[in-house]
């Protein structure tokens, strides 16, 4: 039996979008274009025949995987979830205790973490230390270079 893991209903639904992107749109173009660069002829130094096997040999790896992965996702609904404390799925808005910067992250799973897109792996040394902690909690958070104090100013499941 292989590991599941904890996903948010949004997360499995990009994970699915992307593999019926790569399944509907980018396999059947990098066939054809595989199928173009073989009609210029000699394949041993054609560079267009080279780079659609690349493209094509990357599609097959990543339908695989994103396969594997949604199999094995154990879907939490976020929006059942409620509290008053942090826990995976929450939305929570920190407030750098130095900078007066806010942050907010939705606490996610490692498949689904894009800090980029305010979402944060439940895994993540800063989540970590959010789990439990309440509105007005301090979070600490060290690094081997900082230290760092965070105030909890909501925590939102939606």
């Amino acid at each position: 039996m292989s590991e599941r893991f904890p996903m948010s209903a949004d997360g499995l639904n990009r994970l699915e979008d992307e593999l019926r992107q790569l399944k509907s749109v980018e396999r059947p173009a990098v066939i054809r274009a595989i199928a173009e660069a073989r009609e210029h002829g000699d394949l041993s130094e054609n560079a267009e025949y080279h780079a659609a096997r690349e493209r094509q040999s990357f599609i097959e790896g990543r339908v695989m995987e994103l396969e594997d992965k949604i199999s094995r996702a154990e879907v939490i609904d976020v929006s059942k979830l409620s509290g008053d404390t942090v826990k995976f799925g929450a939305t929570v808005t920190i407030v750098d205790e130095d900078t007066d910067e806010e942050i907010t992250y939705q606490l996610v799973g490692d498949v689904e973490a894009d800090v980029k897109q305010g979402r944060l792996a439940i895994s993540a040394p800063l989540a970590r230390a959010m789990i439990g902690k309440e509105v007005g909690d301090s979070v600490e958070l060290s690094t081997p270079s900082t230290e760092k104090s965070y105030e909890i100013l909501s925590i939102k499941y939606v």
